[in-house]
């Protein structure tokens, strides 16, 4: 089996660690300001943030077409790809997999889409992983089986300085919008089975920092002798990571380190600036 991986610009996953895994990377789009670009190759989340805070209307966001998979599976067979795995983003929160799904019978090699039921680092880490299993020889069942496992034992928790992209896109009414900013009430937010849902919430970011911190603390202890692995994400706000490292650390919760990521323009179009949480995964010691 020669195996090929194909992924969305979601997994947020830096540019270098996709080419040392040899990613393939299908981009969604970024309407802005009267243009469409491709995310994270034409905009980064932090020309969002400036426009929207210079009175431009909120981005809106779309799924990369068939033919955009369809002309990463042909670059695929063209390196001598025989499989094609395909992992995207939720397909409860975008029509990307339906596009993967669509463009498979542009080859003729076999092509499978894994529904990651995640996103950012809960896709990405499974990409990752499923490039290090393919590169130690692993089997086709093997691949597929380890980011089952992955996707069952994944916990994200994070939070948003504002309101005002969640309730501008629909995510949220106006009045919860409003009361939540009235009292500085910040939500907790998770995805669970691949859609976007309230965990908790807090009463400023202080507070927000150590729910997070007590949740990963209860994710942790219902996987005893398993090592966790950290992924910390953030809109444009590398101290609320690192904050939220040295507040882990000092829980005492024993993690893996795995890195900071910043979130691409697409998910920055829905969650807004100063978003940050952790993303984390439990396996076998």
């Amino acid at each position: 089996m020669n195996l090929a991986i194909v992924t969305d610009s979601t997994t947020d996953l830096h540019v270098d660690e996709l080419e040392q895994l040899g990613i393939l990377r299908v981009p969604l789009y970024v309407t802005f300001k009267g243009d469409t670009f491709r995310d994270w190759l034409d905009i980064e989340p932090g020309a969002i943030i400036r426009g929207v805070a210079e009175g431009a209307d909120l981005p809106t966001t779309s799924q990369p077409n068939p033919e955009d998979f369809a002309s990463a599976y042909r670059e695929a067979v063209e390196m001598g790809a025989d499989t094609i795995l395909v992992i995207t983003l939720s397909a409860k929160l975008s029509g990307t997999y339906q596009s993967a799904v669509a463009a498979s019978d542009a080859v003729s090699a076999r092509v499978v889409v894994f529904d990651s039921r995640s996103a950012s680092l809960g896709h990405g880490a499974m990409v990752r992983t499923a490039a290090r299993l393919r590169d130690r020889g692993a089997s086709f069942e093997e691949i597929e089986a380890g980011l089952t496992g992955m996707r069952d034992n994944t916990f994200i928790a994070f939070t948003v300085a504002s309101f005002d992209y969640l309730q501008k896109g629909g995510r949220i009414g106006r009045a919860s919008a409003l009361v939540g900013s009235l009292l500085n009430i910040k939500p907790i937010l998770t995805l669970a089975d691949g859609l976007l849902e309230p965990l908790t919430r807090a009463r400023g970011m202080k507070k927000a920092v150590q729910e997070m911190v007590d949740r990963l603390a209860a994710f942790a202890a219902a996987h005893p002798g398993e090592t966790l692995t950290i992924d910390y994400i953030h809109v444009e706000d590398r101290s609320a990571v690192e904050r939220l490292r040295t507040a882990v650390e000092q829980k005492g919760v024993e993690v893996r380190f795995s890195g900071f990521y910043r979130i691409g323009a697409v998910l920055t179009s829905h969650v807004g600036p100063g978003t940050f949480g952790i993303i984390a995964r439990s396996e076998p010691a």
